[in-house]
């Protein structure tokens, strides 16, 4: 594994610049590119040929889209923990195209690997594993529209994200809401059932669950006040968006 790099982390009411995305995952491993202030290593997983056409198939069977990219237009930021300790077992479990065995809550619903735009180790660094715009599969039924955020910790559900974690998060959100002007939502993946129902979900499969609780309630209210003039929807916003479209 690389050197870990800190984040910077300059007062929250600097304006975010706008950066080019990381172009077919051609970052270096451990090499570092300072955007906004936020520092973030270029670690990217393998991409090869067969992981694209696999994503292509999951959009097809799981949203109904019949796509040529995997390229995603952002409304919605996930975040997660990993439910591993560490940095390199988190990073390890996004390398393979394929799901390994441990996965059997998943396997049946496509032989994709999990994935992930971006992990967050226990020191607040800041790894991007992939293009931020193309999908990721980590998230039942909003894959197509959301970028996702793992943070190293939660094993065995423990509440355990660290403050560096909180504040590398709070600022990554930042910088990708700025960035992505289409990104209005923000939620723990906990919380993505609060979907069902609304123009942005997808899945068809209507078996496809998972019960989750990262990355903990203390995270996402830590999160949330640390971006709250960004006026992100979660939950409760949600819910009212749902209740409104029904009384139509």
């Amino acid at each position: 594994m690389a050197p870990l790099l800190r984040i910077r982390r300059p007062a929250l009411a600097l304006a975010v610049l706008l950066v080019a995305t990381l172009a077919g995952c051609g970052g270096h491993a451990g090499r570092p590119s300072p955007e906004a202030g936020l520092r973030i290593v270029d670690r990217p997983v393998p991409f090869p040929q067969e992981r694209i056409d696999l994503t292509r198939a999951y959009i097809k069977e799981h949203y109904g889209l019949d796509v040529k990219s995997i390229t995603i237009v952002p409304k919605i930021i996930v975040l997660h923990w990993t439910a591993v300790p560490t940095f390199a077992g988190s990073y390890r479990a996004f390398v393979a195209p394929t799901l390994a065995g441990g996965r059997p809550d998943l396997v049946g619903a496509g032989a994709l690997n999990v994935g992930i735009q971006f992990l967050v180790d226990r020191d607040g660094t800041v790894y991007r594993l992939m293009p931020e715009t193309w999908m990721a599969r980590h998230v039942i039924g909003l894959n197509y529209n959301a970028i996702g955020v793992e943070n190293v910790g939660g094993a065995h559900g423990a509440p355990d994200l660290t403050p560096a974690q909180v504040q590398a998060n709070i600022e990554l959100v930042r910088y990708l809401a700025t960035k992505y002007r289409t990104i209005h939502y923000l939620i723990g993946h906990s919380e993505y059932r609060d979907f069902e129902g609304h123009p942005l979900w997808l899945e068809r499969d209507k078996s496809y669950r998972t019960g989750k609780t990262d990355p903990g309630d203390a995270f996402m209210t830590a999160v949330r006040a640390g971006v709250a003039d960004l006026r992100l929807e979660g939950p409760a916003d949600i819910a009212r968006e749902k209740a409104a479209a029904a009384a139509k």
